[in-house]
């Protein structure tokens, strides 16, 4: 699906598939950069960094492995809830490894910093953090982000991932939300 086949739904399209593709094949040269010579673990956060942590994984020229949490503060509206829930751990001892943690989107950072500090405890060599998307405006919650494909407007915003009570992830472009559709 792309912008075109939900364009009522959407106020704006901020970035059409061929610009993330690119700048996630940037992104991926980074990583493959700083970690030359190791094996690095991305731990995707589910969901929506389904589409983000397979792209990424193609387009690194390196070796790396993966595994999957699911943690949220959201429901099913457009604000956090402000309570972090771990909904699938690790099936990986990250223990003396590389920990590259693959987001969709940092928004307020309250959910990352979570997750940052509750890796951090389990002894990783190193953890750093990939989202694809930060909106700078949002953060209410310091979190240091090594790499970042775009940083946003404090909008609401869906595709590549993103979602709105689980639909519009499959929307290749990623475009700003109508408010009538969540008001």
């Amino acid at each position: 699906m792309d912008a075109s086949d939900v364009a009522d739904d959407l106020d704006h399209v901020l970035y059409t598939k061929e610009q993330v593709a690119a700048r996630l094949a940037e992104v991926a040269t980074e990583i493959d950069r700083d970690y030359q010579g190791r094996e690095v673990l991305l731990v995707g956060v589910l969901n929506g960094a389904i589409m983000v942590m397979a792209d990424l994984s193609r387009a690194m020229k390196s070796h790396c492995t993966m595994d999957w949490m699911a943690i949220s503060s959201y429901g099913s509206g457009t604000k956090s809830s402000g309570v972090v829930r771990i909904l699938k751990d690790l099936t990986t001892d990250i223990s003396g490894r590389d920990v590259l943690i693959v987001e969709d989107i940092v928004d307020t950072g309250l959910t990352l910093s979570y997750l940052v500090q509750n890796l951090r405890s389990r002894g990783p060599v190193s953890i750093e953090v990939m989202t694809m998307f930060r909106k700078p405006d949002a953060a209410t919650t310091a979190v240091d982000v090594r790499y970042i494909g775009f940083d946003i407007p404090n909008e609401f915003v869906v595709g590549y991932g993103l979602d709105y009570a689980g639909q519009y992830r499959n929307l290749t472009d990623v475009g700003a939300l109508s408010a009538h559709v969540y008001s």
